[in-house]
């Protein structure tokens, strides 16, 4: 009898099972067939062994085991060799009959429904069609399709004059649909694929009912899709939706948290966690290669994103079921790539508030915690912020933000699976990016309305998912920067720049610069995402931030009105009272709310991982920024030279603005906000763009943004509560500091002084009170003292007139601020008698007290404008003096300080009494003291001397004798200094004399003139060493400071100096000439200068 290939690859499968068990091939047993069936004739017999039916499980007979003969007997047994049972046959065409009537749940046999009660639906039409056609009642593949429409076509709620068939119609599922009966179908064929593959069949004959399975699959699938597609095809029940929305609930399912919508039990789902993904893959198999994937799941895919429980955020947490939906679709990537096909993926003719809710994912990115979007999240977690406990807020804040992760993650994690699903999949989630950008571009203006843009949860959303996109390419080393197009926005348009301001271009010169670039290949995708994150950070964050701001500055003027309200009780007892109360709970319930919105927003901005991300972005953009203009394109390894080139490289000017932009208003932000998290990674990076363009301040053309630099380094040496401040440990030691930071300041000093937009005159005291808080927190480190000097002696002209204008900015500020003080004094004074003020008319108390308000707000800002720069001159002419003493300057010099001393220890210093001085960081006695020392710092210059002698406006001696009485008294100069600026005043009172004599004699001869201070001499000393003959008190003011002789640096005291009595006995003999006889020469030097302060 001849043999098939299958006979002999089953003989041979047999012999290796027998030889595995060490027997005979003669000696096993076959087990019986698993089916009752007789062997279908037309399979021949296979060889020996023979399997023989038997009711009974299959068994194998075993060999005896044999004694080792060869192994010694201390060696283990081996193990006993593993039961093996002859495969059993396949008897096909009955397995095929049953299988197809299990998975389908259909039978053509009356008799067979009957015994289930008709649970088993007997298809009676195809039945009788089949025995027409003179077939067997025997369900096998080639009748699958029709059986399968047969049943799909029974309608439970149809009538029938059949009374045979009545049963079958009365016992269908009333409310199932053709959706679910398939997926019930479907689970079936995968249980009987698993039972089949459990029996130990003929491996061909087990094959052969796997391909009826497939072919059966196939069908079910089939079916399925085309009743996605076209649900009302079969008959459907009426009273529950059907169709692609009945697979949702089972996507819903699976996320670990499922909330109570339908989805965490499996009687109310299609499918169970573990079957979604397999389901998923069956359609795709089957749908896919035709391209009908997108009708078929595409309808799921919008029923799940749009579904309406996003529209109550996070209330509860039914968008997590969403989201894990989502990601098991996205996991399958044909259809990653479908979802990005859809029409609705990237809608077109919408604007920005549609787009956010007609694009697919729009739902899932407006998610938030934002008080405009979601009011009742800052409502909930936020309010009634005066009692709530410390530990609340930080316990709420830890939720939504551990809240906002997982959302943010998971979205990051669908927007991978995308980008990951085909080239074409990509350049969709590009295009999609860049409309939610152009679409979005109004956010970046100063005014916007929120009704005419997408909202701050959507763009802060799509802000985290780009930073995630940009992390692989922001090591600490920048290995990967060079991959980045620097001129991409030649290269392509999808970002849309029209009317962008450049740099330092104008948008012509932009446009004529693009033309020049060389054709390029498309731009890579490190390229792509990282300028798409530098324009949504510009509509996002950065004008989130603002609105931050604006909620700081409502909260300020609540509080100032609050303050105004209880502080004037005047409207107790009155008709005015419950109005009044009323405006006062008002304004607490305001203030309440912006407080509740100012932390639903720092929840979000302040989120550790987010600063983290956005730090290093913002150190990645500034390092790529200073390459772009480093000749050697090689910052920050090496770093770059400073200053940079005068020439500014035409691809760096034409840049949007907001690259430099946003770089610098997130440095302020964070530095104001949250400066501990710049401990770590951060502070260099700011130090380093901060110098480059403060050291090269024509690269820039906005001045606003070069102001802002200087404000970064400002609020960099800010000390913040017990922390130490960000920048100034590496001000004081950074080497591009040390030489850069002392002429960049003193050369932005300047250039503020002419910014060109029309608040100018006030815009530069807030970069000059900047610098001058800078000056001072370095001035200690003499690196940078040296620097100064240098600058005044190799730049000196620059030098002068950055002296020029700070007496400029002292002279106004000074006399604003003293001014206004008076003014207030005034006010207070009158309001201080209540009686007569509360007789007034009721309207011009309210003008005297929105007058005084207004006096106090402006006054607060000159008075510490006035003091920084005050401090800035007293600083400086102590450690340089010569700029000061040029013609230009020190006359000027000498007249402000002359005047404020006048103001500050004169008759009208009684004016400056004001209640409450600290409120308008007022301090007179510091004030005092630092005008007293620049006097002392330029004591010893003749050219000063002179200047004060000759303001004839200012200047009296008395106003010196006051002053030095109220610092010996307030302790504010120690009596050296005191001293010292008694010999000061002498000396102006010699000089005054000595122009006297001048007037009354013609010029003095030289040797009679001191050679420090030009002034005639009264008492001439002779230095011992350098044997220079100089004034007594010129040279006691000296020894005061300096205990060596000015002219050859030999140690000197003043009781070494030698009496020339000759030369003392002609300048007398010239001063009897005279005809005024009424000068300090003719007096005793006690009498011309009262300074003795030893007693109260």
């Amino acid at each position: 009898m001849s043999t098939t290939p299958q006979d002999d690859a089953e003989r041979i499968r047999l012999k290796r099972l027998a030889k595995l068990q060490g027997a005979a091939s003669s000696s096993t047993t076959p087990a019986a067939s698993t089916s009752a069936s007789p062997v279908p004739p037309s399979t021949p017999p296979p060889p020996k062994p023979v399997a023989q039916p038997s009711p009974k499980s299959p068994t194998v007979q075993k060999r005896p085991a044999e004694p080792a003969t060869v192994v010694p007997s201390p060696v283990p047994l081996k193990k006993k060799a593993p039961v093996v049972v002859a495969p059993a046959h396949l008897d096909l065409p009955t397995w095929e009959d049953e299988t197809i009537s299990q998975v389908l749940n259909v039978t053509l046999k009356k008799k067979v429904a009957e015994r289930t009660a008709y649970e088993v639906v007997w298809l009676k039409g195809l039945a009788n069609e089949l025995e027409g056609e003179g077939l067997s009642l025997r369900l096998n593949s080639e009748v699958a399709d029709r059986t399968l429409i047969a049943r799909l076509e029974l309608d439970p709620q149809s009538m029938s004059d059949d009374l045979e068939f009545l049963p079958v119609l009365a016992s269908l599922p009333a409310q199932q649909t053709v959706t679910e009966y398939l997926v019930k179908s479907w689970k079936r064929l995968n249980a009987a694929r698993s039972a089949l593959l459990r029996k130990n069949y003929v491996p061909v004959e087990q094959q052969q009912g796997i391909a009826v399975l497939d072919k059966l699959r196939d069908l079910i699938i089939s079916y399925t899709g085309l009743t996605l597609q076209e649900p009302e095809m079969f008959p459907q029940p009426s009273s529950k939706p059907f169709g692609p929305v009945e697979l949702v609930p089972s996507l819903l399912s699976l996320s670990t948290l499922s909330g109570p919508y339908l989805s965490t039990s499996a009687s109310q789902t299609l499918l169970d966690s573990s079957e979604v993904e397999l389901f998923l893959q069956d359609l795709v198999r089957r749908f896919e290669p035709d391209n009908e994937l997108d009708g078929i799941l595409g309808p799921v895919v919008a029923h799940l994103c749009f579904h309406p429980s996003l529209s109550e955020g996070f209330v509860n947490d039914e968008w997590r079921n969403v989201i894990s939906g989502l990601e098991a679709l996205v996991s399958v990537k044909p259809i990653a790539a479908m979802i990005t096909r859809l029409p609705q993926w990237n809608p077109d003719n919408v604007a920005a508030p549609q787009f956010e809710k007609t694009s697919l994912l729009g739902p899932l990115l407006g998610l938030g915690v934002f008080e405009r979007e979601w009011p009742s999240i800052a409502k909930t977690y936020f309010s009634n912020h005066e009692t709530r406990p410390a530990v609340d807020v930080s316990s709420a804040t830890a939720s939504l933000r551990g809240t906002l992760k997982t959302l943010q993650s998971s979205l990051f994690q669908v927007f991978n699976a995308l980008v990951r699903a085909s080239p074409s999949s990509r350049e969709a989630v590009l295009q999609y990016f860049a409309r939610a950008v152009n679409l979005n571009r109004k956010r970046a203006g100063m005014q916007v309305d929120p009704a005419t843009v997408s909202s701050d949860c959507f763009m802060m959303n799509l802000q985290v998912l780009l930073l995630m996109f940009c992390e692989p390419f922001m090591d600490a080393t920048y290995s990967k920067m060079d991959r980045i197009d620097p001129a991409y926005y030649a290269h392509s348009n999808r970002i849309d720049l029209n009317d962008e301001t450049r740099i330092n271009a104008t948008n012509s010169e932009a446009e004529e610069w693009s033309k020049q670039q060389p054709p390029a290949a498309s731009p890579n995708f490190i390229t792509e995402i990282f300028y798409l994150t530098l324009a949504v950070s510009h509509i996002g964050q950065q004008k989130i931030v603002n609105n931050i701001e604006e909620i700081w500055k409502q909260q300020d003027d609540l509080r100032r009105h609050l303050d105004v309200l209880n502080s004037d009780q005047s409207w107790r007892g009155t008709p005015y009272q419950a109005r009044t109360e009323a405006s006062i709970n008002a304004a607490k319930a305001q203030l309440d709310g912006l407080w509740a919105a100012q932390m639903a927003y720092e929840a979000q901005l302040s989120e550790p991982e987010l600063v983290f991300r956005t730090i290093s972005f913002v150190n990645f953009v500034s390092t790529w920024i200073i390459r772009s203009v480093d000749p050697q394109k090689k910052h920050p390894n090496p770093p770059v030279e400073l200053p940079l080139p005068k020439e500014v490289p035409t691809s760096f000017r034409v840049l949007p603005e907001y690259l430099v932009e946003d770089v610098i208003e997130y440095h302020l932000y964070i530095m104001r906000t949250n400066p501990s998290s710049l401990e770590l990674s951060g502070k260099n990076e700011i130090l380093v763009w901060s110098l480059t363009f403060l050291s090269s301040t024509w690269y820039i053309k906005n001045p606003f943004l070069k102001a802002k630099i200087v404000d970064v380094l400002f609020y960099g040496t800010w000390k913040w509560g017990e922390q130490r401040s960000v920048l100034t440990s590496l001000l004081n030691t950074h080497p591009i500091a040390l030489k850069q930071l002392i002429p960049a300041l003193m050369n932005f000093y300047i250039e503020v002084e002419q910014t060109g937009a029309s608040s100018q005159f006030y815009d530069k005291f807030n970069s000059r009170r900047s610098i001058a808080y800078i000056f001072k927190v370095i001035w200690n480190n003499q690196l940078h003292r040296d620097a100064l000097k240098n600058e005044a002696a190799h730049n000196s002209e620059r030098f002068v007139r950055f002296v020029n204008l700070m007496i400029n900015d002292v002279t106004y500020l000074l006399d604003e601020s003293l001014s206004d003080l008076a003014k207030i004094h005034e006010l207070q004074t009158e309001m201080k008698d209540r009686a007569t003020f509360e007789a007034k008319p009721v309207q011009y108390r309210r003008e005297r007290e929105g007058m005084l308000r207004q006096l106090e707000r402006h006054t607060s800002t000159y008075v510490q404008l006035g003091n920084s720069t005050v401090d800035l001159l007293k600083v400086f002419t102590g450690e340089t003096k010569s700029p000061f003493m040029v013609p230009e300057i020190v006359d000027r010099l000498a007249a402000m300080l002359d005047y404020n001393l006048d103001a500050l220890v004169g008759p009208r210093c009684q004016d400056l009494r004001v209640t409450n001085p600290e409120k308008f960081k007022f301090n007179p006695r510091q004030l005092l003291s630092d005008i007293l020392q620049v006097y002392l710092n330029l004591s010893d210059q003749g050219e000063f001397v002179r200047a004060v002698a000759t303001d004839e406006r200012s200047y009296r001696k008395e106003l010196f004798e006051q002053a030095a009485g109220i610092a010996h008294r307030k302790m504010l100069k120690s009596s050296d200094e005191i001293e010292k600026l008694s010999l000061f005043v002498l000396k102006v009172e010699e000089t005054k004399a000595t122009l006297q004599a001048e007037e009354d004699l013609g010029e003095i001869p030289d040797e009679f003139l001191d050679p420090l201070m030009y002034t005639l001499m009264r008492d001439p000393v002779t230095l011992p060493s350098s044997r220079v003959v100089v004034d007594r008190a010129t040279i006691k003011s000296h020894l005061l400071s300096d205990t060596k002789d000015p002219f050859n640096r030999m140690p000197l005291s003043l009781e070494d100096v030698l009496p020339n009595v000759e030369l003392k006995q002609r300048i007398d003999a010239f001063l009897a000439e005279r005809r005024n006889k009424n000068t300090a020469f003719d007096k005793p030097r006690e009498e011309v200068v009262r300074m003795d302060v030893t007693t109260e």
